[in-house]
Order: structure tokens, then sequence, then C-alpha cells
């Protein structure tokens, strides 16, 4: 198969998210004949230009696995279908869409936000709705006729709560005031800087902000937080069940403006911090999800993103059920909740 030419129905398939970035070549028939992962995407970083060369690396691999090389003004494939992070509004979108179709990879390009990759890899046709909760927190729902629902997800300034990072955050805050007296008592005040081999809130505090623990490694006490939590600290029950009210707070509303509040309908849940599956939180979440939402069902994404951004441009090209079965057995399935 000679893929220096645009095949009808192929598909270049991408998930990019902050940590690291997937890509598929698929064939019309759902056929996987290459795939590569490299590093994150981060154009609000980087920039447009730095970010999609990184893509571009990992594009050359996977078109390498596939027995081809990219060549300028061969397209690879027919379309491009990239979920990308960090396109948080459709203005982004747009503004990383024209950057990838530059690079002439297919003939047509999509650029949707990463959660659509989710979405799509947990449902069997595109109708339904996903909440990501990794180290932020994000939620977009999608039916047949191509309407969606989304949210900005750009952090405290949207609206939103909660994530990885967020949790972190919160279970700092609740531990540094247990310490001084401002707060309530919370095994967090110990647990936290302990972590780290601290003794203290304050020694902790002080590390983070002079640097001797970098801030990036905050995200290492997420799992704590949801040990105290399951040992019973009232203060870290609090925390994670407000998470679980976030995440289904975001679905019902996503549900609702799709018509399908009423309606059977698939709510798929992914990210680290659900992927996990602490028992609290999955509890809390279907025991809310079932009171806002009786007729939603909930599903953990097993498989990866990629998966969906592959099945969003075999949608487009109007492959068959064959085609897609064929993809998604080269993945991991989605489990139930259970």
């Amino acid at each position: 198969m000679d893929l220096n030419h645009p095949l009808d129905g192929g598909v270049l398939a991408i998930d990019a998210g902050n940590s690291k970035t997937d890509v598929a070549l698929v064939a019309a028939d759902g056929s996987v004949l290459g795939t590569a992962r490299g590093g994150g995407f981060q154009p609000q970083i980087t920039g447009v230009e730095a970010a999609v060369e990184v893509v571009a690396r990992i594009v050359e691999r996977a078109a390498d696995a596939a027995g081809t090389a990219v060549r300028p003004g061969e397209p690879l494939v027919g379309h491009v279908s990239a979920c990308l992070a960090n396109a948080d509004l459709p203005v982004e979108e747009q503004q990383l869409e024209r950057a990838v179709h530059a690079r002439g990879w297919g003939v047509t390009t999509r650029v949707a936000n990463d959660t659509f990759a989710l979405l799509r890899a947990g449902v069997d046709e595109p109708r339904g709705v996903a909440v990501v909760c990794g180290a932020g927190i994000n939620c977009a729902g999608m039916l047949p006729d191509g309407r969606t629902a989304r949210f900005p997800a750009i952090g405290h300034l949207s609206g939103d709560w909660g994530g990885g990072s967020g949790l972190a955050d919160e279970a700092l805050w609740w531990a540094a005031r247990a310490e001084d007296g401002r707060g309530g008592p919370t095994a967090l005040a110990a647990a936290l800087p302990a972590h780290f081999g601290l003794t203290s809130m304050y020694a902790l505090i002080e590390a983070l902000h002079l640097g001797r623990i970098d801030f990036s490694r905050k995200h290492e006490l997420t799992p704590v937080l949801f040990k105290t939590a399951e040992s019973g600290d009232s203060v870290a029950r609090a925390i994670v069940e407000r998470q679980a009210e976030e995440i289904v707070v975001m679905a019902a509303v996503a549900l609702d403006r799709l018509g399908l509040l009423d309606e059977e309908a698939d709510v798929v849940l992914g990210g680290g911090v659900l992927a996990a599956r602490h028992p609290l939180l999955m509890d809390s979440v279907t025991a809310l999800l079932a009171a806002r939402a009786p007729r939603a069902v909930p599903r953990v994404v097993a498989a990866p993103p990629v998966l969906g951004a592959a099945l969003l441009g075999l949608d487009r090209s109007g492959a068959g059920a064959e085609a897609q079965a064929r993809l998604r057995a080269h993945y991991e399935p989605v489990a139930p909740v259970p």
C-alpha cells in the first residue's frame, strides 16, 4: 500500500496531551499501519509552531513504522484528525487547525480539543458526554448530527475546580491552615510533608516556595489526598466529594445542553484521577450521577484517546462498523464502572 498518495478514507490520528503525544496511521478498513509516541503538546508555553514541530517528529516516526516517509507536497492520508490539549476555545482550534493543515499531512484536517478523543474512544457512535479529570478538568459532549457541548476549561477563570493539580492545591491549603490554627484538624497536615520526608507543613511550604522541592512535584500529593480520605479524614473526604460533585455537574449540564439528560446516554470518564478508580471518588460520582441523570451510563475508558481521534476520522470518511471494530480491536476495550 502506497501511503505517499491520498488514501481514500485513510486517517492520520493525533492525540496530543500536555505530557505525551500519540500518533497512528490508520487505513480506510481500520487497520493500524504505524504508531509512535513522543513528548507533550504545549503551545501555550512553546508557541504554536514549535508545538506542532514536536508533533511533526512523531508523525515522521509513525510513518516510518508504516513503511513510508513524510515527503513535502505528498499527503500521507486523506484526512488528519488531531485532538489536542490546550485547544480549549474554538478560536484556538482554528489557529491550530491552520498550523497542522499547513504541514500537508492530509488533504483535509480537523482539530478538536482532546476531550473529544476521550469521548469518541468510549462510545460506539459519536453520542454522549465525557469528563476528563487529569491534571485539570474538562467536559465535552457530542451528537451524531455534529452538535457539541463544551466548556472553556481554562481554570479558575472559567469556573473550573479540581483536577490533580487543583486537588493538590486544595489539600495543601487545608493542611497549612490546620497546622497554624486557622483551620480545623486534618491528617493531611502530617501526611503531605511526610511524603517528602519532612515533619511539618511549614517545612513543606518553605521547600516548595524556595524551590528545594520543584513545584511541579505537587501532583505527587494527589494520591496522598485520596489515601487520607479513604482512611476517614473528614477534610480530605470533603475535598474528594467536592471533586465528585464537580465531575457530575459538568456531565449533567453537558447532557442537558444536548437534550440527553432524560435519555440513556454514555458518560465517559477518563484522565489520571478518574482512571485510578479511587473507590471513594468513583462511588460518589456514581451515586451523584444516578441522582442527577438517572439514565446516564458511566464508563471509564481503558483505551488510549488516540483511538478516539482515529474513530472521529473514520466517522468523517464514512467508514462502516467493520472498519471501526477492526480499529477498536487494536486498542484496549472500554470498561464499565464496577
